[in-house]
């Protein structure tokens, strides 16, 4: 029930906004026929604004079917997440129209009307963002739509429901109390304590009570099995609060396949075979150029760097440990002396065993340039968690107990916890717990947007090294 509200009401807000954005258009073509250029042929002019207005429509249409995730979040005023839709919103109605105008070489729409209606519409979308949620709420959920609901649980649980509680006031779940085995006449946050377990019943039938919420995941007790069948013998609606992530001390995924219900530990859009697609066309877009164009500069670069400084192979080849922890080989640009005895430690700032030139060539990243073949053989991809010496993932692997489910997909050249500045040489503990948690961010929440964004971060940071970069 809480979900199709809040969905219901989700979709009728976007209806709202297009319909506002629509009307102001409108109303601007209606000032500009009216008091600019009356009689100069209104006609065409409705007629041609008509496709204008369609087109800002549908793209206004496009960029809600490309959000994803919770809808919660258009019940919550946070000004910079609502100045953050009403700017996509304005470009996604406006490119679209800007795309026709350039590919049909339309020059009929007026240039001052344009540009006086773009950012009336940002405005008029903030505004709708920050009062229209509450105010349809208010009409659609109060009186005979509101919601008795009943806690049912410990106080600590309650509390823990504070902000949600809040939140969903406005679409009609008023809440009237907490039932609990604890001797308190209210919480912290003011809820009265209507009663112990065993009074449930009277409590809903002397106060009209509508709906329960069950604050923990039931365990079967004879008093569990009580508030159900009480639910269901008075009609009353019954929502239970999962609390298993608190129990099994992580987090979890529900899904459904073939007739069966499961419990995930985390959510994996890699695995959706479209998305793979995606990815490695990606990696293939950007792998083959460099290896035809730029990878043979940098061969002849680094080859000339090394006759002079440090003579001896041109490429440096190492077991890594890939995807499912699968070993291969990765090759990169040699930037350290060849009679160096050091090969499972870590490069550090002022490394001893790095000729001069080397420390640019890292720092720059010119020596990742090779790893564009593992790409192009399947091994790595441009973006993923950085690939790690087989000794060094048995070492990280006894820090942190999740450390190989990073694993899940494969390596990358560049990766969320590069461009987020965790780079180099992994110096205590809490350096591979960040790398960790950014890889494992990366592997739940892959979407096309966060790929590109992490190698566009990348290029910045080929022009601007981090510090972190040696």
């Amino acid at each position: 029930m809480v979900t199709q509200r809040t969905e219901g009401l989700y979709r009728l807000f976007l209806l709202c906004q297009i319909v506002m954005a629509a009307l102001l258009f409108w109303f601007g073509v209606w000032v500009m026929v009216t008091f600019y250029s009356p009689g100069a042929g209104a006609e065409f002019t409705w007629r041609r604004y008509s496709i204008y207005c369609g087109l800002i429509v549908i793209g206004m249409c496009l960029e809600s079917l490309s959000r994803s995730g919770s809808k919660n979040y258009f019940l919550q005023n946070e000004l910079l997440r609502q100045h953050r839709l009403s700017l996509r919103q304005t470009i996604a109605g406006v490119a679209l129209l800007v795309l026709y105008l350039i590919g049909t070489k339309d020059a009929f729409i007026s240039r001052v009307f344009f540009f006086n209606f773009v950012p009336w519409l940002y405005v008029a979308l903030f505004f709708s963002h920050h009062y229209l949620p509450s105010l349809l709420a208010r009409g659609i959920f109060a009186g005979r739509r509101d919601e008795k609901t009943l806690l049912v649980g410990s106080s600590r649980k309650a509390a823990q429901l504070r902000e949600w509680l809040r939140r969903k006031a406005e679409i009609g779940l008023r809440t009237v109390g907490l039932i609990c085995d604890e001797k308190i006449d209210k919480t912290e946050d003011g809820i009265p304590v209507l009663g112990t377990c065993e009074e449930l019943e009277k409590v809903i039938r002397e106060l009209g009570i509508t709906q329960i919420i069950l604050l923990e995941f039931p365990l079967f007790t004879e008093i569990n099995r009580n508030i159900i069948r009480i639910c269901d013998q008075l009609g009353i609606r019954l929502i239970i609060v999962s609390d298993l992530e608190e129990k099994l001390r992580h987090s979890v995924t529900h899904f459904e396949d073939d007739g069966f219900r499961f419990i995930g530990l985390r959510e994996e859009p890699l695995e959706s075979p479209l998305n793979r697609f995606f990815k490695r066309a990606i990696d293939l877009a950007i792998a083959i150029p460099v290896t035809l164009f730029i990878f043979p500069l940098f061969v002849a670069i680094v080859w000339i760097a090394q006759r002079f400084q440090s003579p001896g192979p041109l490429f440096h080849a190492q077991i890594r440990a890939g995807m499912q922890n699968r070993q291969f080989k990765i090759y990169k640009f040699r930037t350290m002396r060849p009679d160096h005895e050091q090969l499972e430690r870590q490069a550090r700032d002022g490394d001893e065993r790095v000729y001069p030139l080397g420390k640019w060539f890292r720092k720059l990243s010119i020596d990742e340039v090779p790893q564009f073949w593992n790409v192009l053989r399947g091994d790595m991809s441009i973006v993923g968690p950085r690939p790690h010496l087989i000794e060094h993932n048995n070492q990280f692997s006894r820090l942190m107990a999740n450390y190989h489910v990073r694993a899940f997909v494969k390596p990358g050249i560049t990766g969320l916890a590069q461009v987020r500045g965790f780079r180099g040489e992994a110096r205590n503990n809490s350096d591979i717990e960040n790398r960790v948690a950014c890889d494992l961010e990366y592997l739940e929440n892959w979407n096309l947007s966060l790929e590109c964004g992490i190698i566009l971060r990348t290029l910045a940071q080929l022009i601007v090294p981090p510090r972190t970069a040696y």
